[in-house]
This record gives C-alpha cells, structure tokens and sequence, in this order.
C-alpha cells in the first residue's frame, strides 16, 4: 500500500524537475475523511479523477487505492534542495474508505516528523494523546483491514522528498486498540535525505 503511493510522489517530483507534475490540489480536512463512512464517489466527487489507481491485499482483503500527486520545481520546499511535491492516497475495501495518507514536502504542509522519537512508544502502555504530543497531527489514518484488528485504528506518519534526483521516505503506523492504547508500531525508511 504505501509503496504505491510513495513511487507516485517520487515519480511526480521526478518529473517536475522539468516544470510541474499532476494538478495542484489542497489537503482534505480530515473530518470530511471518515474511514468506514465515506465512499469512493464521495472522494472522486470531491478530488476529481485520481492520476493513479489499483489494488493492494492486506489481512487477506482486497483494496482499491486511488492516488492523487502534485509537484513543482519552482514550488517552495520544506527543505532546501528537496522538490516540493504532495501526494494522497486513498484505500477502499467494498467502496468504502478505510485508509488514507498524506504527504508532502512543501513548506506550508509538509509532514516530516521526528522519527527519533518513535524509541518512547511504548507497546500496552503509550495513549493516542501522547503520541500526538511526541510527534503531532498523523498525516493519515487506517481502520481493518489495513489494521490486524477489526476494533483497531492507526495513526499514520508519512514523509516522502526527492532531492537532486535521490528519494527518501519514511512511514510510521501507531495502532491502537478500541481504549486507545498502543497495540503496535510499524516503521519503515528508505533512501537518503542526501547534503
């Protein structure tokens, strides 16, 4: 699921090194985003057409995934060098929502967080309100079947940026059960933020 997204940001800020990639568009509140309630329509609606779209398995479901990627060269960037791009992703288990993450890395919205602090959540113990005081707003969130659990929920961490042409990303997903208490943290990075 998140290497599609990511290979659409990467391949969006590629190309705007030429200009720009996709069609602009503004995050989505999150409160319009209901995992369990809203529907595809619902997000076509509201984004129109997406660039890219499939299909991942997770817990032994199959999901759609709806994708939406905007990048810029001239766009101003969270960090110096880097392509300012954004990117969305949208993932439907029997039309519904049940996932969605946002990156970016343009200086009004980016969603780099502090991945050392990931080393104090801790399992049975960490609450959703001290994980969003270690590491702020998630840019995304996950109900079953991206979550094991059918109660459970994720907050979901995600930044992608390309500089000179190098990719690096990294994704983190808090689950938390029905109380909202860690259950499990997913972490995943890739590539080099380069000099």
């Amino acid at each position: 699921m998140w290497s599609t997204l990511k290979r659409s940001i990467a391949i969006g800020a590629i190309s705007a090194s030429l200009g720009c990639a996709g069609t602009d568009f503004v995050r989505p509140d999150v409160e319009a985003l209901k995992n369990g309630q809203t529907t595809y329509a619902q997000v076509l609606a509201r984004m129109g057409r997406p660039q890219r779209e499939g299909s991942v398995i997770k817990n032994d479901k199959t999901m759609k995934t709806a994708v939406y990627v905007y990048a810029s060269a001239g766009g101003k960037p969270h960090r110096d060098g880097v392509t300012a791009a954004r990117a969305i992703g949208f993932y439907f288990y029997d039309g519904t929502l049940v996932g969605h993450e946002f990156i970016s890395s343009w200086a009004e919205d980016h969603t780099d967080f502090d991945d050392g602090k990931i080393k104090d959540i801790i399992k049975g113990r960490t609450t959703r309100a001290e994980v969003t005081q270690l590491l702020g707003k998630p840019s995304g969130s996950y109900i079953f079947p991206l979550v094991k659990a059918s109660t459970g929920d994720a907050a979901v961490y995600a930044y992608q940026q390309v500089k000179r042409f190098t990719p690096f990303s990294k994704m983190l997903a808090v689950v938390f059960d029905a109380a909202g208490t860690v259950t499990d943290v997913e972490f995943t990075s890739a590539g080099s933020r380069g000099n």
